[in-house]
């Protein structure tokens, strides 16, 4: 199973790698058309936007004219990574990433920052006329998702955001077949995340903010703290100033095929109950395990999630298991297969065996985003308005859990639970504001 962290660390290899080629690179753009270029600038350098970036450097009509993080050593190390490949760095650093919107030589801005800032950043560079590829989830709160799929629209934006599974060739072919309807009629969605490889965080002490980190605009509208290792890069996603653990991370990636291979939308009602059962005396906030069960009208998506252990279902730690009367289809990101249903020594479907993927979702993705821009069709794989779905139902989940309490949910707010509905719109701390759109 290919991780989070082999994804990042195949990334750096790679980059390290094609610093022969920049030649042929550098070749490449010369040869295109200014009017086809695409200047891009990266806002959050250090994970996967910089993975994201490596992918659209690819392309002969990109070039990265810009770069903008909080931290001096990403920076300029993310600058010389640029340089090995295309063999000259961005023209322009900013610390501050408006002014890498305000860069009107920028056509797309990627957006590669923790959760929190999506919302603001992304929203800035459509009303500046860019486009955008926005990591993923989208937005951290139900408000925050509302108001980036309605600028999208307003501005006109070629928005791509992602969530590179809808453009792996095997997940839809998974999707195909159970609309083909041999499975029976399904009655349970089980979606799994277990991550071995990442464990516990210990607790650390607050500390002096270090040299070269702006760390006032890292936390930007998120609540003012002291500087702390545990809540500063990739670790900000297990605290819910920043992010909503495993079941924002991954569960964007696994429950939207969840929804999308069964064609649904908002569900009826919401229950979660986890904790932190595994480490219960580390910095995390966010569960380190969670099981949720979001009630649709004749069959429910159960969602089930560890960190520090590998055993989930099917006997693979990140995928999803459409249980249907005849059989069950088991999807992750290496393949798909469906087992038949064996009841009383009756089979009762043929079996299809294990058809491997080709683990070129972001490659694709990316492919999808440029085309889309070259024609100004607003149609990527992962619009604002699938993308917010998926990020809303995520958020849900985590809602339920918060509150300890079954929520009835009516597609726009919670009906049984005034304190519930509390959590739908964030509160941004000053100077920072929630854009008006």
């Amino acid at each position: 199973m290919t991780t989070r962290r082999v994804f990042i660390k195949n990334t750096a290899l790679t980059t390290a790698g094609i610093g022969l080629a920049s030649a042929s690179v550098s070749s490449a753009l010369a040869g295109c058309a200014p009017s086809d270029r695409i200047n891009v600038g990266l806002i959050g350098c250090n994970g996967m936007g910089f993975a994201d970036l490596t992918e659209f450097l690819k392309h002969k009509q990109v070039e990265c004219i810009a770069l903008c993080d909080i931290d001096d050593e990403v920076l300029n190390r993310r600058a010389a990574d640029v340089e090995k490949m295309v063999g000259k760095k961005p023209a322009n650093l900013y610390k501050d990433w408006r002014k890498l919107i305000d860069n009107k030589d920028i056509n797309l801005v990627i957006v590669g920052t923790p959760d929190h800032w999506h919302c603001l950043i992304m929203i800035a560079a459509c009303e500046a006329g860019k486009d955008v590829y926005c990591e993923k989830p989208i937005g951290r709160t139900i408000e925050e998702c509302n108001l980036m799929i309605k600028a999208a629209k307003k501005y006109k934006s070629i928005v791509q955001v992602g969530q590179w599974q809808r453009s792996d060739p095997h997940w839809l072919d998974a999707v195909a077949f159970l609309r083909s309807g041999k499975l029976g009629k399904i009655r349970l969605v089980r979606v799994y995340s277990y991550q071995g490889w990442n464990t516990s965080i210990p607790v650390q002490p607050d500390e002096a903010t270090p040299a070269g980190i702006d760390y006032n605009m890292w936390l930007g509208p998120a609540p003012s703290r002291p500087f702390n290792r545990n809540r500063y890069h990739f670790t900000f996603r297990w605290f819910w100033d920043y992010a909503g653990g495993l079941m924002t991370d991954w569960g964007v990636h696994l429950l939207d095929f969840a929804l999308f291979g069964m064609d649904v939308t908002a569900p009826k009602s919401i229950m979660a109950m986890g904790g932190k059962y595994g480490y219960p005396d580390d910095a995390c906030e966010t569960p380190d395990s969670l099981q949720t069960i979001y009630e649709f009208e004749g069959f429910n998506v159960m969602w089930d999630h560890a960190i520090g252990i590998n055993d989930g279902g099917y006997k693979r730690n990140a995928v999803l298991g459409f249980v249907g009367e005849n059989g069950t289809l088991v999807v992750d990101r290496e393949g798909w297969e469906v087992v038949p249903e064996v009841v009383n020594k009756v089979t009762r479907m043929e079996a299809v065996p294990w058809k491997k993927g080709t683990g070129e979702g972001l490659k694709n993705h990316v492919i999808n985003h440029l085309d889309c821009i070259a024609n100004r069709n607003p149609n990527t794989h992962v619009t604002p308005d699938i993308a917010g779905h998926i990020a809303k139902f995520s958020a849900l989940g985590n809602i339920a859990y918060r509150t300890g309490k079954k929520l009835i949910w009516d597609g726009t707010k919670f009906t049984n639970d005034e304190d519930a509905n509390k959590y739908l719109i964030p509160s941004y701390r000053e100077p920072w504001k929630l854009p008006v759109v």
